[in-house]
């Protein structure tokens, strides 16, 4: 099977996954308990009203019929308007005004995850039962083991009191701005601006990223390990290749192949926000818009982010198997139709 021909099955197969995913989230939003028109009109809404914003936001249109409307609007990109958060406002629009939060987020939360977890699993690996590799595997451990949101109320509680516990103020580091406000990004050309954002998102994305680095340390470890002791390493040194070479070469390598499904998998989560993360350090990106969205029974901004949600994993899946090939070349296409 050629690579162009695997794509097109992998994208083929990704529209059942496509429809049965956004169908079960049709029927699980609508199986909720909230009721967008009693949201909409408030507690001191009379009856008629709510009836009347039943009537304009089709609910009472047979569940079948809403059924179609919603996959017929999500296959045709017509997603429609927010019903309770931003009436009247494109869920299209919303999803452009939150995600640059979530992304520069998830951004640094991939980077922190990747540039610290895998170096530090990969040197305890090569340097087993020595001081630095009992130390890197228990931080890994501690640090998959910390919840989010207990890290992250800690670290918030911390730089509240940064100027008594160690003699500077957080928000007036580097800048004086308030790193409660969400500032800007779309002018990251200015260093000033860049090193605010650095700043403001900072705290979150080493949250964010503790429990993946953790994991990818002690992955990593393991993999170096089992690399380190396999025929083909001990037959390449036989063959006098010089240890830097080795090392890069068949041990870094081949160690990279199990990590490809754990960093694919986690930078979904990674770049997807966490949503307590995300409220704890007021940053307002998708994971909170669509806490937001689901408590106020916010239907089309709802199935909005789910079928974005859902498009990420599809897409991941496949970048996933590419990365295979890419770092090791006997993982090919080759096998068949099978």
């Amino acid at each position: 099977m050629t690579r162009w021909r695997y794509f097109a099955r992998r994208l083929v197969l990704s529209i059942p996954i496509l429809i049965f995913g956004t169908t079960a989230t049709f029927w699980i939003i609508r199986a909720g308990p909230i009721d967008p028109a009693a949201a909409i009109i408030g507690p001191d809404g009379d009856q008629q009203a709510y009836q009347r914003i039943r009537d304009q936001l089709g609910l009472d249109e047979p569940l079948w019929q809403q059924y179609i409307d919603y996959m017929v609007g999500m296959f045709t990109g017509d997603f429609g308007q927010s019903w309770v958060l931003n009436p009247d406002t494109s869920t299209i629009v919303l999803l452009q005004q939150y995600a640059p939060r979530t992304m520069w987020l998830g951004f640094w939360s991939v980077l922190i995850a990747l540039f610290i977890g895998i170096p530090l699993g990969f040197y305890a690996g090569l340097n087993p039962n020595s001081w630095s590799d009992y130390v890197a595997s228990f931080g890994g451990i501690v640090w998959r083991a910390m919840p989010n949101f207990w890290l992250a109320v800690i670290l918030v509680s911390l730089l509240s009191q940064s100027q008594q516990l160690f003699g500077f103020s957080w928000q007036e580091w580097i800048v004086n701005v308030n790193v409660v406000t969400a500032p800007p990004l779309d002018n990251l050309g200015d260093p000033q601006e860049l090193l605010r954002a650095i700043k403001w998102t900072l705290p979150a994305a080493i949250v964010l990223g503790s429990s993946s680095m953790g994991n990818e340390m002690r992955i990593g470890r393991t993999a170096v390990l089992e690399t380190k002791n396999s025929n083909y390493v001990e037959a390449a040194k036989a063959r006098g290749i010089p240890g830097r070479s080795l090392v890069w070469k068949h041990v870094f390598r081949n160690a990279l192949v199990p990590l490809v499904p754990i960093i694919t998998g986690e930078a979904f989560l990674l770049i997807g926000g966490s949503v307590l993360v995300e409220t704890v350090f007021a940053i307002n990106g998708l994971g909170y818009l669509f806490f937001d969205a689901t408590i106020n029974g916010d239907l089309p901004l709802v199935g909005t982010l789910m079928f974005v949600f859902i498009l990420l994993i599809v897409i991941i899946n496949i970048v996933q198997d590419l990365m295979y090939t890419l770092i090791d070349p006997r993982v090919g296409y080759e096998g068949g139709d099978s």
